[in-house]
């Protein structure tokens, strides 16, 4: 069982119950000494925690683990997720960094907590983390408590690094709202939008990690009625809401939610012949469009994937249609929603109409995501038999023209296409369809869970 917490992208699971004190030290000392097998002059790997209340206590644990294996702590405190990414490119106090990890549950329930992992400056995953997990598990190594850590200051060197990349902005007259849902993006917004000159009101500020307001995740259209409140007051241009540990991202009008997806169609438009990565969820427009003036490329679902996919191809950023944006244009090419907010309001600054632009596009109907609950054992074999069925489909089966499987199973139709994927974290099947109106959808959708059960 305790196998299940090492996932495809980082390590997840209930605080003590699953991340008790024993495993989360080993996982500490086990990985320590997988910086060192890669670099044996490897001195420091740099931490920091979310909003939760057992973070700081996590954080603890992991450090006497990287003490036994003889590194050293850089202890950053409660910052936001893309704070410690960016530990690993610069110059922290005069400390560079060989890996990091990120104690965060990102937007899952309060009572759970996790590790996102970096290694090199690039994503610690997959087999790296099950292989990590074996490891752990076998051990039974005993480590004394050792909490001793460097403090280091990295979150202003990042309040500044955007600061002087945003230095440009002249949105003077205009006003937003942000909610941060009493998650981390409140350890840095106020400051950045202060030193910028934003005119802002920032809901949820304080970091709180039982959440009284609403749950921190903005890809669920009910935690953002409050903010819709704000926006229909009508005396903000523009809304952007955040996760629990600030690398996913909503934005909103007063009339439109735009998704992922649709952010990355229009920031593309603003980059000289865009190499876009987009995942297997994303709409069929963005895809077409940004094809017709630069190059779009459809990748797996994961931000550990679409990390890597950018380094390969060089892209200029990557998005998911929940609100991770990766940009390497002008980045770092990791999932960074303050960045990304600053992104967003550059457009507007540069007289871009969001609801205009969004108004333009193709308008297809398309579902929110659908959950179906299976087994972490069984959901890879059911996408496996839908790959075969799919080859011999019933004979009212919708005519298929592609089935795409660089991640489950798109199945492209005459008017549309249907999604049914593994999720990597859960014990679940992700779906999700779009077609030119809702009954064409619907008919799809219909089709393929037909098939599926």
């Amino acid at each position: 069982m305790m196998q299940n917490i090492f996932r495809e992208y980082d390590i997840r699971g209930l605080f003590e119950h699953e991340l008790n004190k024993y495993l989360v030290k080993r996982i500490g000392y086990f990985f320590a000494l997988e910086v060192l097998n890669k670099n044996k002059d490897a001195k420091y790997i740099s931490l920091g925690y979310d909003a939760r209340t057992h973070s700081p206590v996590l954080m603890q644990w992991l450090t006497s683990g990287i003490k036994k294996a003889g590194m050293e702590v850089l202890d950053m405190g409660l910052v936001a997720t893309p704070v410690n990414y960016f530990s690993n490119y610069i110059d922290n106090d005069g400390k560079k960094v060989d890996a990091s990890i990120m104690i965060t549950g990102s937007h899952n329930p309060p009572e759970y907590n996790g590790f996102k992992i970096t290694l090199g400056k690039g994503p610690f995953f997959g087999e790296q983390i099950y292989a990590l997990g074996e490891k752990v598990l076998q051990s039974d190594i005993d480590i004394e408590d050792d909490i001793q850590t460097i403090k280091v200051d990295t979150k202003k060197e990042y309040i500044d690094y955007l600061v002087n990349g945003f230095k440009h902005l002249n949105l003077k007259g205009k006003k937003f709202v942000f909610d941060c849902g009493n998650g981390v993006a409140g350890t840095v917004l106020r400051e950045i939008l202060d030193k910028l000159n934003i005119e802002h009101h920032i809901m949820y500020e304080e970091p709180d990690g039982t959440f009284p307001n609403h749950h921190p995740d903005p890809s669920d259209i009910h935690n953002l009625e409050d903010i819709k409140k704000e926006l229909d007051t009508k005396q903000y241009d523009l809304g952007f809401a955040y996760d629990g540990d600030a690398d996913r991202i909503a934005v909103l009008s007063q009339k439109y939610n735009f998704k992922g997806d649709v952010l990355a169609l229009f920031f593309s438009k603003f980059i000289d012949n865009p190499i876009v990565i987009g995942e297997v969820k994303c709409s069929q427009v963005m895809y077409d469009m940004i094809n017709t003036y630069g190059k779009a490329i459809m990748y797996k679902t994961g931000h550990s994937n679409l990390k890597v996919k950018i380094k390969e191809t060089n892209a200029s950023f990557a998005a998911e249609v929940s609100g991770h944006i990766f940009f390497n244009d002008r980045y770092f090419g990791y999932d960074d929603a303050i960045y990304s907010t600053l992104r967003a309001l550059e457009l507007f600054d540069n007289s871009f109409n969001y609801d205009k632009e969004y108004e333009k596009l193709p308008q297809l109907f398309s579902t929110d995501e659908i959950n179906i609950d299976t087994t972490d054992e069984k959901k890879f074999q059911i996408i496996d038999e839908l790959k075969k069925n799919l080859y011999e489909p019933p004979a009212d089966f919708p005519h298929i023209k592609d089935i795409i499987t660089v991640d489950g199973v798109r199945v492209v139709f005459e008017d549309g296409w249907g999604l049914v994927r593994a999720s990597n974290t859960t014990p679940k099947l992700v779906t999700r369809f779009e077609a030119k109106d809702e009954i064409t959808a619907m008919l799809y959708q219909k089709k393929l869970l037909t098939m599926i059960k």
